[in-house]
Order: structure tokens, then sequence, then C-alpha cells
């Protein structure tokens, strides 16, 4: 009967141990065998000959060589763990300063590092000079696991948002433009052009079309259901803590809404219809099929802003 009864570990440089800062890749492995009466019985004996040196059997052999690569593959681990965790440390102490540099320092709009940035990234970078050094403030996501983060930017969105509603509103009050026109022109336009260029990568990245038309369906949601959904609840349940009722004027609201209703309804029909042979897919397919629908869905957005402007300015009759 033989057993494990020691096992040593050669490292490439030094004796690695539990504990150490410095982890090394393991070079060989070797376990020395010797007769204990208390151990577990790994082979018959009649497949063990004992002449002054230990002949291990096949069975044993593979158990040999599987309980190296099981320590290899953790001490393996382990270096990967306490590079990612330095790595961690790392970033958490210097990404803030990083954020900042980066923030005021101009950059190609392309991935290419050497290329030169062109006059319109200049210009991008003034009108955003401000923004990028204001949000430059939000704690790096190392810091705190990340909650801190995720809260300041929370509160930094909706800041911003705020900021875009009072100018967007001061804005068509100096064009005379109504605050409806003016929500539904500018700053629907605005908050959905980052929303278009997430869908536009995920189309030309990913080999399905969920996430690309999931991101514009799950980000309206998000604006209908949470955005109003906690909105219109605070602010019902301020008005009722002081005995008031909370009432909100439809005002074009209606009218609105089953055009854009109606357009959603026409823009399914058109990707279940893609689906079928005819293109074999919501997105992309032949050139002029391709074009077509593009052109279609941007005038089906073109109909709903001119029908809402006109149900604002009493030229077409509402609900």
């Amino acid at each position: 009967m033989w057993a494990f009864k020691e096992l040593i570990l050669d490292s490439e440089a030094s004796q690695t141990v539990v504990g150490s800062s410095d982890w090394k890749k393991l070079k060989s492995l070797r376990i020395k065998l010797k007769p204990n009466n208390h151990l577990v019985t790994v082979a018959d004996g009649r497949n063990c000959k004992v002449l002054g040196l230990v002949q291990l059997p096949s069975k044993l052999r593979d158990q040999v060589r599987l309980i190296k690569a099981l320590v290899i593959t953790s001490i393996n681990t382990v270096d990967k763990l306490v590079q990612r965790a330095n790595a961690s440390l790392l970033i958490g102490t210097s990404s803030w300063k990083e954020q900042f540099i980066e923030a005021i320092t101009v950059s190609a709009s392309s991935d290419e590092e050497e290329k030169v940035p062109s006059c319109c990234d200049y210009f991008l970078h003034t009108i955003t000079l401000f923004w990028k050094i204001i949000f430059a403030f939000v704690p790096p996501t190392d810091i705190a696991k990340g909650y801190l983060c995720f809260v300041i930017s929370i509160l930094g969105i909706g800041v911003v948002t705020a900021v875009i509603g009072d100018v967007a509103s001061h804005f068509g009050g100096t064009l005379g433009i109504e605050d409806s026109v003016t929500a539904i022109m500018f700053v629907a336009l605005g908050t959905s052009i980052p929303d278009t260029f997430a869908s536009k990568v995920a189309a030309i990245q990913d080999k399905h079309a969920d996430a690309s038309i999931g991101n514009v369906t799950g980000s309206n949601a998000v604006n209908v259901f949470l955005g109003i959904g906690v909105a219109w609840s605070i602010a019902a349940i301020y008005q009722n803590y002081h005995g008031r009722a909370f009432n909100v004027n439809p005002g074009n609201l209606a009218f609105s809404v089953t055009i854009f209703c109606s357009g959603a309804l026409i823009t399914i029909a058109v990707l279940l219809l893609r689906r079928t042979s005819l293109v074999g897919g919501e997105l992309g397919g032949p050139v002029v099929i391709k074009y077509f629908t593009a052109a279609f869905l941007f005038s089906l957005w073109i109909f709903y802003l001119v029908m809402s402007t006109l149900e604002v300015y009493h030229v077409v009759r509402g609900f």
C-alpha cells in the first residue's frame, strides 16, 4: 500500500509559498512515496514491485499527472488574480488623474493611436470641453466597487437633463416655438442621438439584431415607464402630502401618442416582413431594400413631427 507522503514544488526562480507577493509558474512537480500503515490502497500489490525503488502503476501515474496539472492550473489562476488585484489598485489610485488628462487632451476620433486629430476633432473638443471636465470629477469605477461612480453618474445625468430641459424651453420661447414642439423635435432628437450611435455599433459588431433593436425599445421603455412614472409619482406624493391634487394637463399628448403608436405598428410590420424569405432579417439585406427601408422609417419620423406640429398650431384638428 502506497500513497503520497510528501510534495516538493520547484519554481523557476525560488520556492513558491502561499502568501508570497511574487508568484512563479511551476517548473517541476516531484512526489515522494513512502510506506505508511495508515494509507489508502491505490493499486493491487501484485502490480507494484518494491525493489529498492517504487514502480508506479499506470493508474497512479495518471493520478500524478492530474495532480501536477491541477497544481499548475491553481498557481496560474492565483497569478492572474494577484495581477488583476494589483492592476485594480493601480487604476483606483491613478485613473482619476487620467480622467482629467483625457478630458483636456484632443484625441482623434479614429481608434488609430498615431492618427493626428483633425479640425473637426478640435472643434468637437472645444464645444465639449466643459462637460468633459465636469464629468471627470466622477469617481473611477474601482473606488467603492463602482457604487460611488454609479450614484454620482446618475445624479450628473439628472442635473444635465434638467439643464437641457430649461435651455430647450428658453430656446423655443426665443424662437416662438411651443414647448411640445421643442420637446419632440430638439430635446428628443438630442437625447436619442447617443442611442442611435449605440444601435449602429451593435448592428455592425453583433451577429444578431437583438442588441441594436433592443437598445431602442429598452431605452424608450425606461424613459416612459421609469422616467415619467417616478417623476409623476414623486410629484403626486408631494402634492397629496400638502393636501392638494396633482393634475397634469394632457395638452396635445393624445394626438401625438396616437400618431407615434401608429408609426410603431407600421415599423413592427416592416420588421416582420423583412424577416420573411424576402430579406431574411431585420437589418441589412440587399442594397435597394436596405436603403428603401431606412428611407421609409425616416419618413415615418418626419410624418410624426409634421402631424404633431400641425396639431399644436391648430392646423390639423386633434382629439
